[in-house]
């Protein structure tokens, strides 16, 4: 019988990688993607009569709209404001759709005309990549776990497993039955939208693998913990049928007790100091 603490205790600080930090490549097309407009926007810094030349720009220029949002590191292009005369829906994708005054108030109240016409920068393109930057870090939790899965995919390649052969990704719970006629809708509950991170086809048995790693604390571990102890307990009996968790990162040291709790009801909780000493070899 494993040890709880002594498993513990090879959890891992990190599984950082050098491209976990930033897309660069997605920063710069997103920069890319609007340097024109941006470009003509760039008259606006220094201005002395900011508001009449913005309303030229966008009559002439109306495209250049767009790119307002982004200026606050906003994604999307029609923003509801509230203020003291009600709620106003602003729309930067078409000119037409909102008052000329509206653009103007939006500009002046959130500080855009000032930011502007003050000189606090000197390229839109050079601030914008930098707002792309600091959006492009609310990206790195799923990163996180798209560099678990990468890592764990390795792992199994490196055994000799074959893609779509002998092993397989993101098979959903629904279609398990269709693709190895196995029929899990009886024993895990809302299985539709679900799916399994790998599953791997050993002679006859299937394994299906949920992989994450917690950089960090918080609610979404115990509910994890919780939710895949009761899928192992509910799938324990289906026959040629494993469910496999594959977990790490310091963050479960909020939540030792209930990992724990599912670690001594589980047969097939691993970290990834035990998929370096041969996991998916010695699987049975």
């Amino acid at each position: 019988m494993r040890d709880f603490d002594a498993w513990f205790q090879t959890f891992r600080d990190s599984i950082y990688t050098y491209d976990f930090f930033t897309d660069f490549k997605k920063v710069y097309e997103n920069v890319d993607n609007i340097k024109v407009e941006l470009n003509i926007l760039n008259s606006l810094i220094g201005s002395k009569n900011i508001e009449d030349d913005f309303i030229n720009i966008i009559m002439k220029y109306p495209e250049t709209l767009k790119c307002i949002p982004i200026l606050l590191a906003v994604r999307q292009n029609e923003i509801i404001i509230n203020d003291n005369l009600g709620k106003h829906l602003i729309d930067f994708n078409l000119f037409n759709n909102t008052d000329t005054k509206l653009y103007i108030k939006f500009m002046k109240e959130t500080g855009i005309f000032n930011l502007l016409s003050n000189s606090k920068i000197k390229s839109l393109q050079d601030y914008i990549l930098g707002v792309e930057v600091g959006l492009d870090s609310n990206a790195r939790k799923n990163r996180t776990g798209k560099t678990m899965e990468s890592l764990i995919e390795s792992y199994i390649q490196n055994t000799g497993y074959k893609y779509n052969e002998t092993y397989f990704n993101q098979i959903g719970y629904a279609d398990f039955n269709n693709k190895f006629s196995i029929d899990l809708s009886s024993y895990i509950k809302e299985t539709a939208n679900k799916k399994f991170d790998f599953v791997i086809n050993k002679g006859s048995k299937f394994f299906a693998i949920e992989v994450n790693f917690y950089n960090s604390k918080g609610s979404k571990l115990n509910e994890t913990a919780r939710s895949y102890k009761e899928i192992a307990i509910e799938t324990k009996h289906i026959k040629n049928f494993s469910f496999v968790w594959i977990t790490d990162g310091k963050g479960w040291e909020s939540s030792k007790k209930n990992l724990q709790d599912t670690f001594n009801s589980m047969e097939h909780i691993y970290n990834l100091n035990d998929v370096e000493n041969g996991l998916f070899k010695n699987l049975k």
